[in-house]
């Protein structure tokens, strides 16, 4: 029985090594390609998306910091699928990877529920739109010109010029009135007239006047009628309207002119009555 040679068996073991190194190499190199070209082919699939929805916003005449940290966070999303994507192509398990991810965003969600919870609600409030840059509204207990929608909080600027930051979460959790949204909003004023005056006749005295202050619309057209009596007589309900922008100039115009009016027809000054008795005081007194 012949053994094979040493020499025989070393060459054998190095032509096996190298045919081995060779294959793991080509299967590598192969894979290493094809990394590359997966991560060249998302991050032109990630671009591209990004530009549709950056073009789509636009169109939807989004707000420029609204529609950047829209474009932003779907890049980082878009990222994170595709890293998940390569290490699934080394054949790295992603499911632990992907537990992991679960957990820290779990862990940081229970930390900044409150921030999560504004973020959440500053994405309905851009889905929904109840209100936009620009529009004058009532929320949170707030009423003002909405000058920017943020990530986590909305800022308005009150009419006597207060900038005030309110949380997405408060605003979108409460009452919402945009007073911007209708094509028009009514002036809601009072008139007090004395008893020895005819509302009829006041009546007719503030109608036409009421249409020729400016920017008040013809249609509706401006209403006046007895809302309710008080001990110092009739109470007239004015009521113009207006577009939201010229709100406040046709108010304080309705109410000169209701002075105006009432002077002019030399109307009687409305007063409180008031009645003392002294009866019981007189009597206490003699006695």
């Amino acid at each position: 029985m012949s053994f094979p040679k040493r020499e025989e068996i070393t060459v054998s073991l190095g032509k096996f090594n190298l045919e081995a190194v060779l294959a793991t190499g080509y299967a590598v190199g192969l894979q290493i390609i094809g990394a590359i070209v997966l991560f060249i082919v998302g991050r032109w699939l990630i671009s591209f998306v990004i530009r549709l929805v950056n073009a789509g916003l636009k169109r939807q005449s989004f707000d420029p910091i609204i529609a950047g940290y829209i474009g932003s966070a779907l890049q980082v999303l878009l990222n994170i699928v595709l890293v998940i994507s390569l290490l699934g192509w080394f054949g790295i398990q992603t499911t632990t990877f992907a537990g992991l991810l679960a957990a820290c965003a779990f862990a940081i969600g229970t930390a900044w529920s409150g921030l999560l919870a504004n973020f959440a609600a500053g994405a309905f409030i851009i889905v929904l739109r109840p209100f936009k840059h620009g529009d004058f509204i009532s929320a949170a207990g707030v009423t003002g010109t909405v000058d920017e929608i943020g990530i986590f909080a909305t800022t308005i600027n009150t009419p006597d010029n207060i900038k005030t930051i309110v949380g997405n979460n408060k605003i979108f959790s409460d009452n919402i009135q945009n007073y911007s949204a209708n094509p028009y909003r009514r002036v809601e004023l009072t008139a007090q007239l004395a008893h020895e005056v005819d509302p009829r006749h006041a009546i007719a005295l503030l109608l036409p006047e009421l249409a020729k202050i400016p920017n008040v619309a013809a249609s509706p057209a401006p209403e006046v009628t007895v809302l309710t009596f008080n001990p110092m007589g009739p109470v007239l309900a004015v009521r113009p309207c207006t577009n939201n922008a010229h709100y406040w100039q046709v108010y304080f115009d309705a109410n000169m002119l209701i002075r105006n009016t009432f002077v002019a027809a030399k109307f009687a000054t409305p007063e409180q009555p008031l009645t003392i008795r002294t009866s019981a005081l007189a009597a206490a007194a003699s006695s």
